[in-house]
């Protein structure tokens, strides 16, 4: 696939340089693409350009920002050029505050995720949350001993969590899907959960597994 992803930090490179790996053709927007000449450098097949560049470019897009950016960096994509687009939402709300006893503080609360209110304003954008609760270096074909990790996602279009099921098998997880968009009330706090041991013990390294 034709993948466009908007952003330029760790995540967003880690897994532009997954989607490469896996074959896709990858294009990486920035407000400043001059920020990506190092990982062009690595990654000499991928791209790069504007948020409205990689967003025109992608047939799947991934949104890789911080949570309070989200919104401007899409509006910046171009509502017409996310229109029936998967879009892969890597977000999370939080808030920029020092965690508590190693807890994250989010702008959000319990009645209302962040990828819902994105949702609401690109109506016409088929939002999946993913890959919000795992540090970057363990995104893509992950090895843990206790073997394959679980991916939580949500998301209101079928299609769209098809899709990216599919880049989840490629990329060594398995797929839970918790339902529609109001699930990431629950999904997006996992990454309070995820960062505890990292901020009291400096334990980064680890993924949830969901057992059935």
């Amino acid at each position: 696939m034709k993948v466009g992803v908007l952003g330029s930090g760790d995540v967003a490179k880690v897994l532009a340089a997954g989607f490469l790996k896996h074959g896709h053709q990858v294009m990486i927007g920035s407000r400043s693409p001059g920020k990506l000449d190092d990982w062009l450098k690595e990654n000499p097949k991928g791209t790069s350009g504007s948020f409205s560049d990689a967003a025109a470019f992608g047939e799947l897009l991934v949104l890789a920002v911080k949570g309070k950016a989200a919104p401007e960096a899409l509006r910046l994509a171009g509502a017409e050029n996310l229109a029936n687009k998967p879009v892969i939402d890597t977000t999370n709300p939080i808030e920029d505050a020092p965690p508590l006893h190693g807890v994250l503080q989010f702008f959000t609360n319990l009645s209302e995720s962040l990828m819902e209110t994105l949702q609401r304003e690109f109506a016409g954008t088929h939002f999946v949350k993913c890959f919000n609760s795992v540090g970057s270096p363990s995104m893509v074909n992950p090895q843990f001993a206790g073997g394959k990790p679980t991916m939580f996602i949500c998301g209101n279009n079928d299609g769209a969590k098809k899709t990216v099921t599919g880049i989840l098998d490629q990329f060594g997880w398995e797929t839970a899907d918790m339902g529609r968009a109001e699930a990431a009330r629950a999904i997006e706090p996992l990454c309070m959960l995820w960062c505890i041991p990292g901020f009291l013990h400096n334990d980064w390294v680890h993924a949830f597994k969901l057992l059935k």
